[in-house]
């Protein structure tokens, strides 16, 4: 894995974030490879469009605590697929069907899986 330490740091916390509000099914992806302008994706399921925006508002107040600052944010009035991006973190929170259909893990197949399990421990 090439991702950054700070990049690490901003998943775990975003990871354990998004677990404390119900988030499931967190896959993360390191994608520094291909991309010269992120390191890591965190993919988080939301059950429902109230989920979906409770859960990215729980990981950007998060972030913001840490001194993390939120570059961008799209999608979060219809809580879809809301996506949070922290530099070299991208956070994207799905509803479960808008995540199957767009299928990101399917288009960045080829980059490494980083544990989630461990930092949610932590």
């Amino acid at each position: 894995m090439t991702a950054s330490d700070q990049a690490l740091d901003a998943l775990a916390r975003a990871a354990r974030a998004a677990d404390s509000k119900g988030g499931d099914d967190l896959v993360a992806l390191d994608v520094s490879g291909p991309l010269p302008f992120t390191d890591v994706f965190l993919l988080v399921n939301g059950n429902s469009e109230r989920n979906v925006i409770a859960i990215a508002d729980e990981v950007e107040d998060t972030l913001r605590e840490a001194g993390v600052a939120t570059l961008r944010r799209e999608g979060h009035s219809t809580g879809r697929w809301i996506l949070l991006d922290f530099g070299d973190l991208v956070v994207h929170v799905f509803h479960p069907e808008d995540r199957l259909y767009y299928g990101l893990e399917r288009l960045w197949l080829d980059c490494p899986a980083v544990p989630v399990a461990p930092l949610l421990a932590g």
